[in-house]
């Protein structure tokens, strides 16, 4: 834990201990790591539940707790237990004083402390616990008419009371308790399906708080979570599987230009690295470097591949001989390691999966074209697959890749009108093939050096799907690139009516199955049909088909889409004949494809200031837009920008506006406008 880190913990009841010759001490510690009281409820209540049985029994490693960055340190004391006797409890709350944790996603493993031992809580460990909540209570009540504390820390120090009060109602009173939650469950179950799908499954909301909303739709969505490594990413089954989606089209596209897979080695001679200048001055901070292997030391340190363009050209100078071996056209599909000072899950960390194309030409023209065709590539799966709209452009020399001649960029403006640079190609000239002796020999008979591109897109990808269609709710996935198309909800209220609603259902997947849509079934009945509803939501399944008794009797179905919440985007009596429903679902998946992409462009649009002057530029920066206009600024007045406001030239457009221009900085006139953002 950091130095701003404390540890508060609860005060627990004294109890006398039984004698016992050998005491044993036990304790347990619940982590306090942002989130809502819920999850805190649920670990208590579980625990106290299990005590009874089992002095064994453990209570979950992690309870989520939202702690108000005002509140008083809450008392407490660290109580053991002996043999004999009746074990006390031990609460302690993690709080990093004046930051909130942005969700229990924003923690490392590392950062989370897990039950060291076993414990069973007593009801007047639990009033306790209610007691010193109330004294929270009262002290911030007092802050509040000082003017050190706010309405919403009260509240939410209230809401914390209520919920402990509960847990000790439920202890004192279990059948009265529990006939209470179901039918609280059961009023959340018939209002599900409305505006409040987000909150229930712990979801910020997106206009709320941008980043703390993108870790938790990670988290909540089980897209990933952090790896034991500082930095490092696990990709989860659902996340991976939209990552197999953008592999399964661009691997497709790839080959129809005549591109082959290949792969190459993670670990790469550091001499390779340092070989073209450009390129180890642009990558020496990111390097992660292996220096021993086998219990020795290495004679030459071995760089844990940053991407390949210097173990490519060592391969390709060995195999290109001739013209004749020309163009060689590469791809490889890999992970790559930079070490990353700020991370971000998908967006920047140490390690992440990409492809990364590599070619080698005869002409510089060549060389050229491949580059602007692969980055024309990108935009048309940008806007057909992920329904992201992307500005295509030339980077500037100050933001091009290190050892590149030209570097071309699909940027992307997301929810928080940041943009994201979502794929590159790189025109490296014959930077590369120089300083590596990539020759071969021309029509002539003379050595000529090759001229090479690269190019790759990453799993940056889904970060960028997720920060420009999410909303409040949680995901929305693109049809086309959504894991699961259509989700086919059962809805039985009789155990006699299961049977029928549960084959008609599975009809209907059968149906939309073998008209090539990706379906999935959700009969699990631990879990009620608002409650579904609320999940694969969140979870950004564009189509939901609800099919009931009366449904079933009707020959029908019910088809709501993902873009439009409540009756809005609900359709009843959509007839199950497998003509009428595959005509129907497929016609509402590409509406709700288009609408994705209409909403995403206008966004953007809206959001994009032309300027004619340096203030200008600096009020629609500070205003979180993109600016955008004439440029004839040096290298030197581009960093000046980026430190003055925090911007940079994400690209010259290849769609110029018509002039005349001048140039924002100096007030000349300037060839070509430029656009200025913030970015990921």
């Amino acid at each position: 834990r950091t130095a701003e880190s404390a540890v508060t913990r609860l005060p627990t009841p004294s109890v006398a201990p039984a004698p016992s010759p050998t005491p044993s001490v036990r304790s347990m510690t619940v982590v306090a790591v942002g989130g809502d009281t819920m999850s805190l409820r649920l670990a208590l209540t579980s625990a106290l539940r299990r005590a009874p049985r089992a002095a064994s029994a453990r209570l979950p490693s992690t309870a989520r707790m939202m702690i108000p960055t005002t509140t008083a340190p809450l008392a407490a004391s660290t109580v053991g237990s002996h043999r004999g006797a009746r074990p006390r409890p031990v609460v302690a709350a993690h709080v990093r004083h004046g930051v909130r944790p942005a969700s229990s996603f924003a923690l490392s493993a590392a950062e989370t402390a897990t039950a060291s031992s076993t414990a069973e809580i007593d009801v007047d460990a639990a009033k306790a616990a209610a007691a010193a909540q109330g004294e929270t209570v009262r002290s911030l009540k007092d802050a509040l008419k000082k003017g050190d504390a706010t309405k919403d820390d009260v509240d939410v120090a209230v809401k914390k009371l209520l919920e402990l009060k509960a847990i000790v109602e439920q202890l004192e009173n279990p059948a009265a308790a529990a006939a209470a939650e179901d039918a609280g469950a059961k009023a959340k179950d018939a209002a599900a399906g409305k505006d409040s799908a987000g909150k229930d499954v712990g979801v910020t909301p997106k206009s709320q708080d941008f980043s703390r909303w993108y870790l938790d739709v990670i988290r909540e969505c089980e897209l990933a979570d952090y790896g034991p490594a500082r930095g490092t990413m696990v990709i989860r089954p659902y996340g991976y599987a939209i990552w197999e989606a953008i592999q399964r089209w661009m691997d497709a596209d790839f080959k129809k230009s005549g591109v082959q897979n290949a792969y190459f080695p993670q670990l790469i001679p550091y001499s390779f690295i340092t070989k073209e200048a450009s390129h180890v001055e642009g990558f020496s901070p990111e390097l992660a470097l292996v220096t021993r292997g086998g219990g020795k030391e290495l004679e030459e340190p071995l760089v844990v591949r940053p991407t390949s363009e210097t173990i490519v050209n060592h391969m390709f100078t060995q195999w290109i001989q001739s013209y004749r071996d020309l163009p060689l056209l590469i791809n490889q599909w890999a992970n790559v390691h930079r070490w990353e000072m700020r991370t971000r899950p998908f967006i920047r960390t140490l390690e992440f999966l990409w492809q990364e194309g590599h070619t080698a030409h005869a002409t510089a023209e060549e060389a050229e074209a491949r580059a602007v065709q692969m980055i024309d590539c990108y935009r048309r799966f940008a806007e057909t697959v992920a329904a992201m709209p992307v500005i295509v452009g030339r980077k500037s020399r100050v933001e091009s890749f290190a050892g590149a001649d030209c570097t071309y960029t699909i940027e992307a403006m997301m929810g928080d009108g940041k943009a994201l640079q979502a794929g590159t190609s790189h025109n490296l000239g014959q930077n590369f093939s120089k300083a590596f002796d990539t020759t071969f020999l021309d029509e002539k008979g003379e050595t000529r050096h090759v001229y090479q591109s690269s190019w790759g897109v990453s799993t940056r990808l889904i970060g960028g799907v997720i920060m420009t269609h999410g909303d409040d709710a949680g995901l929305r996935l693109p049809p086309a690139l959504a894991p699961i198309q259509v989700v086919v909800v059962p809805i039985a209220q009789k155990n006699k009516d299961k049977a029928a609603v549960a084959d008609a259902a599975n009809a209907i997947a059968t149906t939309l199955t073998n008209a090539g849509i990706r379906v999935k079934v959700d009969d699990d009945d631990r879990n009620s049909p608002g409650w579904k509803f609320a999940q694969w939501e969140m979870k950004g399944v564009p189509v939901r088909v609800e099919v009931g008794p009366k449904d079933v009797a009707k020959n029908a179905c019910v088809v709501a889409r993902r873009d439009r919440p409540g009756k809005e985007g609900k359709e009843f009596d959509v007839a199950v004949d497998p003509n009428v429903l595959v005509a129907k679902i497929e016609g509402t998946l590409a509406d709700v494809q288009g609408a994705y992409l209409a909403q995403a462009r206008a966004f953007r649009d809206a959001n994009i200031v032309d300027v004619n002057s340096y203030d200008e530029l600096v009020a629609a920066i500070d205003a979180g837009k993109w600016a955008r206009g004439g440029w004839e600024g040096s290298d030197e007045d581009e960093k000046r920008v980026k430190e003055e406001t925090g911007a940079t030239i994400r690209c010259f457009p290849f769609e110029q506006p018509a002039g005349p221009h001048k140039c924002i900085v100096s007030g000349a006139p300037a060839k070509e406008v430029c656009i200025f953002a913030k970015s990921y």
